[in-house]
């Protein structure tokens, strides 16, 4: 479900968690391996024309998959072109700036994918939840989030928002399986536990920050996130889905360039 209108209330209980009944994984692999090579194709085009950058916000709750998320889709394209931040609490010169000082520096340059695991939502989610600024601060940062993406996609960045969208059951069994596997226990927080303790909280903050923050120009998509395998399939399609348009208009700018190149070299060895 895309969420492109400002303003529009926002319930997260009306979305599903889970994929539509009849789809099966082998299914959802078989679309997913396919969308892998086209979206490899679409940024190499990307790369070339440098008309575009791409900006991938992902925000979830804790083990909402967005490690995941980066590891599958994210390995569809060329490592050259992308460069992945996690954004965790800020640094004390961070802290010294405005809140989105620390994002706009990891913004994309043309030709370039940046992936963000959280992002400047963090400022009106965990700075609202656990009160670190007063209401009257964070409630502010709605516009500024708005005006910030509106500059992005003004100089030619694709700006696509992702809420990986799962139950409280299956978050408190993915929290149990790290504590069981010893290769992810490093992943074990105190804090994602104390955080079920403000589920509710959450859930209205995210509620608040969809809803005031979705434009056309850069949209939410919220995932269904309780299997894997198709939070993986929907992410990539709806960033394939927003390349597509452009494909022509690459390629055009490549060809021009192609024709470009070859007269030189022809010019070049007319010379010799």
């Amino acid at each position: 479900m895309t969420l492109d209108k400002p303003g529009k209330k926002v319930r997260l209980a009306s979305f599903p968690e889970k994929p539509p009944k009849g789809l099966t994984e082998k299914k959802c692999q078989q679309e997913f391996d396919a969308l892998c090579a086209e979206l490899f194709d679409l940024q190499d085009l990307l790369w070339g024309a440098r008309q575009h950058s791409v900006m991938v916000v992902l925000q979830g709750r804790d083990s909402a998959g967005k490690d995941g998320t980066i590891k599958h889709v994210v390995g569809c394209l060329n490592p050259r072109g992308v460069h992945v931040t996690s954004f965790s609490a800020p640094t004390e010169e961070e802290r010294e700036h405005d809140f989105l000082w620390r994002i706009h520096r990891h913004a994309p340059r043309r030709g370039e994918f940046a992936i963000f695991n959280r992002s400047h939502y963090e400022d009106v989610l965990v700075a609202r939840v656990n009160e670190l600024v007063p209401k009257a601060l964070w409630k502010q940062r709605y516009g500024h989030i708005r005006d910030f993406e509106e500059l992005l996609s003004e100089h030619g960045t694709l700006v696509l928002k992702f809420f990986l969208h799962i139950t409280r059951d299956e978050q408190e069994k993915r929290l149990l399986k790290r504590e069981e596997e010893p290769r992810k226990s490093w992943k074990i927080s105190a804090g994602d536990w104390k955080d079920r303790d403000h589920w509710d909280d959450y859930t209205q903050a995210y509620e608040d920050a969809l809803s005031r923050t979705a434009t056309k120009t850069a949209p939410w998509t919220i995932v269904p996130a309780d299997s894997k395998w198709y939070r993986n399939l929907v992410v990539a399609r709806t960033i394939a889905e927003a390349l597509r348009p452009h494909r022509k208009a690459w390629q055009a700018q490549l060809d021009a360039v192609g024709e470009n190149k070859k007269a030189e070299l022809a010019q070049y060895r007319q010379q010799k």
